[in-house]
């Protein structure tokens, strides 16, 4: 049971990178009440967000960190290297902290637990085919996640999200490795096959579809992919970001993992079980989301536009 009265709409959001950063300052927009907890103090300022320090990767930490929540929004991320050994611990003083707390939790969830797919369409229905450390990690906790939903441990819901792009999206395959480059005129990283079809969620869109989790109970217990335009190929989407930068790209493209820019070889070595992500087609359907809450997502080329105009305000 709870050990305190939760608020009538506090929404916790775990975690200050872009995703739970962008969330909080949409449900500021939303009106609702909201803190914002991550392991260091600072960041950029957030009307009406009220910042805390805290680590949810202890039971006593997450308890603190969730007290009086209605909703708790979990968009903790670590070093990649570092995923497998500590996300499950995390996991489970979250999920223990939410259960004392009576809070309903949204998490935010990456379509690694898929595995590769061959090029097939990924829905909320597709077979968890995982073989990677991380995809294998990421649909345990998945799969705890749901079953202490069932077992009316806490009420959860899962949204999957494919590749960031947008404001404050740095470490991305859309993000500081292409955006910088385009407008300087320095090169512009490609993973992989860049004329595969391949899915790109706008942040935007990650932070509205959460809000939207949060504010709907009726979609617990469930995996929903949040909105995402149309795949289109890499290639394109840089022909759409030449037009925005008025010059040509200079695109150089990694076919394996290796170091590059951003992206250290600390980093590569464990994204290479992730690189089919770049060799096959990776198309998400986020169809169900949208005809469930009567969301759409941003459209490429405005998400793109907007991107942009961020990226040059740190040049």
């Amino acid at each position: 049971m709870s050990t305190s009265t939760p608020s009538r709409d506090l929404h916790v959001v775990l975690g200050a990178g872009p995703a739970g950063t962008t969330l909080a300052e949409e449900l500021v927009r939303r009106g609702h009440e909201v803190r914002l907890v991550s392991r260091s103090s600072g960041g950029e300022a957030l009307p009406g967000v009220t910042r805390v320090v805290g680590d949810v990767s202890t039971e006593r930490g997450a308890l603190d960190a969730v007290a009086g929540a209605a909703v708790v929004h979990h968009a903790v991320n670590v070093a990649y290297h570092r995923q497998v050994e500590l996300m499950p611990g995390i996991q489970r003083a979250v999920l223990a902290a939410v259960e004392r707390e009576g809070a309903r939790l949204v998490v935010l969830d990456t379509l690694y637990p898929y595995g590769p797919t061959g090029g097939a369409v990924m829905t909320e229905d597709s077979a968890w085919n995982a073989t990677g450390a991380k995809g294998l990690m990421r649909a345990e906790l998945d799969r705890a996640y749901l079953g202490a939903h069932d077992g009316g441990r806490a009420r959860v819901v899962l949204a999957r999200s494919a590749d960031f792009y947008g404001p404050r999206v740095l470490n991305s395959s859309l993000g500081g490795a292409v955006f910088p480059g385009a407008l300087t005129g320095r090169a512009v990283l490609g993973l992989g096959d860049i004329d595969l079809p391949h899915s790109y969620t706008y942040i935007g869109d990650v932070a509205a579809g959460l809000a939207t989790l949060g504010e709907n109970p009726r979609g617990d217990g469930r995996v929903w992919h949040l909105p995402t335009a149309g795949p289109v190929t890499t290639r394109d989407v840089h022909r759409l970001v030449e037009a925005r930068v008025e010059r040509p790209l200079d695109v150089h493209v990694m076919a394996e993992p290796r170091p590059w820019g951003p992206f250290d070889e600390v980093f590569m070595d464990e994204y290479a079980e992730l690189f089919y992500q770049h060799t096959e087609p990776q198309t998400m359907d986020s169809t169900a989301f949208e005809r469930e809450f009567g969301v759409r997502p941003t459209e490429l080329g405005k998400g793109l536009s907007t991107t942009v105009d961020w990226y040059r305000g740190l040049l």
